[in-house]
């Protein structure tokens, strides 16, 4: 079995977090994710409530292993009670990202969980590490969903790994057993994984866009902030949002500021669908275990070589 501090911390059977991914990642799917002996996150975005978060996270909460929340700082800023419900639940993980995180740290750690944040740069990781999280997520432009677009995955993770003295898990473009592998090989802690996930059947998402996502292909992701102009989402600037490109984005990327003048919400068929350069490697409709199975054969992968 793969060991590393990820699965010494909490007691996992495979180096792997389900990456919070906002309308995808509820307790059914975290649970699932749990079960199988990765760490499932909750989602807790943009119009998360404390009563969300305490319903979805309850089957977790009465589950034996480690779970996690994953929390926007800004959004939490917005709504303190966010912050405060998760302190109730005192999951074994918190992830807050993007935004003035550092005050929660300490109320984090006051109730035992164990705290991390999402970076794409060595100031930002030295910042993170000052500001006192257990690890860090080296999360790549290639990623789905949010985040910044300055460095890919493997040489962000290299960089941190040479100047940081944190644990550290990569996220981006890890979708198999041999992405798994090889960040295992350079150094990572594990993976955070979201795009390999979007197709199974456990996840929120409906049918339709979980069949975009297996018809999806090489270059079909588009960085944009046009979806959360046009959804009058108020993130802080230098973060967007990786998704797979469709009308909308191609009638409104570069025109944000156009678009900010006259909203025109993306809706249907034009809705977002966060997913990551690695939903390439997505191709059928399948389950938490199938996708577990085939992250499980970086430990063959990595005695083969």
């Amino acid at each position: 079995m793969l060991r590393t501090w990820l699965t010494d911390r909490f007691d996992l059977g495979l180096p792997l977090i389900s990456a919070p991914m906002g309308g995808a990642s509820d307790g059914r799917f975290a649970a699932e994710v749990c079960r199988l002996g990765a760490l499932g996150m909750v989602a807790a975005g943009t119009r998360t409530t404390p009563e969300y978060i305490r319903q979805e996270t309850e089957m977790l909460a009465a589950h034996h292993g480690a779970w996690g929340v994953g929390l926007l700082a800004w959004v939490v800023e917005q709504k303190p009670e966010l912050i405060e419900a998760v302190e109730t639940l005192a999951p074994p993980l918190v992830s807050v990202s993007y935004g003035n995180y550092a005050s929660y740290i300490p109320r984090l750690h006051d109730v035992g969980s164990t705290v991390t944040t999402q970076v794409n740069s060595l100031a930002e990781a030295l910042t993170a590490a000052a500001a006192g999280v257990d690890f860090l997520i080296a999360r790549g432009g290639e990623g789905g969903g949010h985040g910044r677009n300055e460095m890919a995955t493997l040489p962000l993770l290299q960089e941190l790994l040479e100047n940081i003295d944190l644990p550290v898990v990569a996220a981006g473009g890890i979708a198999t057993g041999r992405g798994l592998a090889a960040v295992l090989a350079a150094g990572a802690a594990g993976a955070w994984v979201g795009s390999a996930f979007l197709a199974c059947e456990e996840t929120a998402w409906p049918d339709g866009s979980k069949k975009r996502v297996v018809a999806a292909g090489d270059g079909d992701t588009i960085y944009t902030t046009s979806f959360d102009v046009g959804l009058g989402l108020d993130w802080p600037p230098g973060f967007g949002g990786r998704a797979l490109a469709n009308d909308y984005s191609d009638r409104w990327h570069g025109r944000e500021q156009e678009l900010a003048g006259s909203p025109s919400p993306p809706v249907g068929e034009e809705a977002p669908i966060w997913a990551g350069q690695g939903v390439s490697l997505v191709t059928r409709l399948q389950t938490v275990a199938d996708v577990i199975a085939e992250f499980q054969e970086a430990e063959n992968l990595l005695r083969r070589w």
